[in-house]
């Protein structure tokens, strides 16, 4: 379903299932309706049954949302998805507009007078709700919720069932700690937050704390669920039946009782009287009122699973090096593939896509694609978050630029990975500014910083080059990864925006900033690296950490202008070529292993 999403670029979704939702409006006395991306776990990568706003307008991007109204729709995306919104919605029945500069809100406050407008309780958390209900007041409108979403009403027979792929341990040599290692440590956090109990809905957070993993999702492997747990380490973890594999009771042990998702209300209703901890940026606005309306004290906090998720242990870190490694192997074949085939048979983007999807299945070892593989040929590539979809696909041309970026799902890690690749001969200015970006990248890979430091006060770092030439990008300079996880994992970020999360050793972070010239081509460089403590500094008064780079592929050097970096980043592209061909070099044969070892040369 998911795939049939992507190929309806006729835009024909809004004109037919338009029509079947404003029929069940009219029928629950609703004047609009909210609809979110995100799903009942408020996951960014969505299962076929939950892509309700794909259903409705066409737009398959992973963030936007939707308001739709008796006489008029509109739907909001960020600038990731300035072109894909527009090629995939029907402007005949969908008003274009801006997620992040009022979004929602700002339309029902403006548009809904008066009006009943419905949401689903279960899509919403409790802070974005809440900015939807001071919308209303202004507007004079109601919020209504329902206990039934109209879409999912309109979908009808049509929707997709909710999946049931099985549920699989993670064994402790990927996960380096036991489960119930993890459940003391998360019981003890929540009686130092005050709490009883807490609440946990986001899907990581299960896979992470029970060790497991699933394929309920998409790009990212989730177990669909929730779970109570206890301050002693107890807990109930409410997966469907049909997704227990015979062997899941033995490895989740006495401590933890499977049951069935119906039995979670009269779950949630049985802890009255207890303090219950949810975090109101990871669980919806129903699971509030229910506990209340249980009776249980309320414990706004954040899920006690975030940042030891965040923090690998040496196990999850070992296992990423290893896994980035093999897939250094397989993109480096792809590098290799676009240095000679490509030059002279200039493919189509969706080709160049499945050619580096092909070399990570040769692996034997690729579980997934970490996310859909971005490959913006020339005035696409300027395009941050561009993703080939049938109309917009356009063929490499020679003198301009190829950006790719991907990443593969492994046992033992996640990787994502940008490189930029001149076609033909690069010019001047394109060497000019893949340089910046380089020096830009190589500063943030050997800073040293003081314990308690974050990514937004290291975010100049990476930009400084292009701002010394009145140039910058638009978008975050690094985001977290998970372990077998999500490619997008929070508390830490390397961004513009404030971020009060200290940066802690094991933490994995992208390193990637571009340079997007519109209508032109487009440069990102991105790698993964991880938290360390650093060695100590001569003369030094502080504990230091720094990073150590993950990702092992080279750079095209044809892109450099050598004269632009200094010695000292002439010596870290130099070493970081030296390790990237002694670490994945032995994994290449003939003529991709020769290309190698003349692409990873000292400059």
């Amino acid at each position: 379903m998911r795939q049939s999403f992507e190929e309806a670029t006729d835009r024909s979704f809004a004109e037919k299932h338009l029509p079947r939702l404003r029929a069940e409006l009219e029928r629950m006395d609703l004047d609009g309706f909210i609809i979110p991306h995100e799903d009942e776990h408020q996951n960014e990568y969505l299962p076929e049954a939950n892509e309700r706003l794909a259903w409705v307008s066409g737009f398959t991007g992973s963030a936007g949302a939707a308001v739709v109204m008796r006489d008029r729709a509109a739907i909001f995306t960020d600038g990731r998805y300035t072109v894909q919104v527009r090629d995939q919605v029907d402007p005949a029945f969908f008003e274009y507009l801006d997620l992040v500069e009022g979004g929602p809100p700002a339309f029902i406050a403006a548009q809904a007078r008066g009006a009943v407008i419905g949401y689903d309780p279960r899509l919403h958390s409790p802070a974005a709700l809440g900015h939807i209900e001071r919308a209303a007041d202004r507007a004079g409108a109601v919020l209504k919720a329902v206990d039934v979403n109209p879409v999912d009403l309109a979908w009808g027979g049509e929707r997709p069932p909710q999946p049931r792929a099985p549920v699989v341990p993670q064994e402790d040599r990927f996960s380096g700690e036991t489960s119930q290692s993890k459940r003391r440590q998360i019981g003890a956090a929540i009686a130092a937050a005050g709490a009883d109990v807490a609440v946990l809905t986001a899907p990581a957070s299960l896979a992470w704390l029970f060790n497991v993993r699933g394929g309920d999702v998409i790009r990212t492997p989730l177990p669909l669920g929730q779970a109570v747990i206890d301050k002693n380490g107890h807990a109930r973890l409410f997966l469907d039946p049909a997704k227990v594999t015979g062997d899941l009771h033995t490895w989740l042990g006495n401590e933890v009782a499977l049951q069935s998702p119906e039995a979670l209300p009269a779950a949630l209703d049985g802890l009255a009287g207890q303090a219950v901890l949810i975090d109101p940026a990871q669980s919806s606005a129903w699971y509030f009122d229910r506990v209340t309306q249980a009776g249980a004290k309320l414990v706004r906090g954040a899920d006690p699973c975030i940042l030891p998720r965040a923090a690998k242990n040496d196990t999850e870190i070992e296992g990423s090096r290893r896994a980035h490694i093999r897939d250094g192997a397989a993109l480096s074949n792809f590098l290799y593939w676009v240095a000679t085939t490509a030059q002279t048979e200039l493919p189509a983007e969706d080709e160049v896509v499945a050619v580096l999807e092909a070399f990570r299945e040769a692996t034997g070892a690729l579980k997934d694609l970490s996310f859909d593989t971005i490959a913006g040929a020339g005035p696409n590539g300027a395009l941050p978050h561009y993703r080939p979809v049938r109309r917009t696909i356009r063929r490499v041309e020679e003198g301009s630029l190829l950006l790719v970026d991907g990443g593969g799902q492994y046992l033992d890690g996640t990787t994502d990975v940008t490189r930029t690749m001149a076609i033909g001969e690069p010019t001047a200015e394109q060497k000019d500014r893949f340089t910046r970006v380089l020096k830009g990248h190589i500063a943030l890979s050997v800073v040293r910083f003081p314990e308690g430091t974050t990514g937004s006060q290291l975010d100049a770092l990476a930009r400084l080059p292009l701002w010394m030439a009145g140039l910058d990008y638009d978008h975050g300079t690094g985001h977290g990864v998970g372990s077998y996880l999500g490619v997008h994992e929070g508390p830490q970020r390397i961004a513009k925006a404030p971020n009060t999360q200290a940066l802690l050793p094991g933490m994995i972070l992208s390193n990637e900033p571009g340079f997007y010239k519109e209508g032109h081509w487009g440069i990102r460089i991105e790698n993964l690296q991880a938290v360390t403590p650093a060695e100590p500094i001569p003369g030094g008064e502080r504990p230091m950490l720094g990073f150590e780079t993950l990702t092992m592929a080279p750079i095209d050097r044809r892109l450099i202008e050598v004269n632009l970096l200094t010695a000292q980043e002439r010596g870290w592209m130099d070493a970081y070529h030296a390790t990237v061909l002694s670490k994945v070099g032995p994994l290449l044969d003939g003529e991709a292993r020769a290309w190698l070892e003349s692409a990873c040369a000292p400059l």
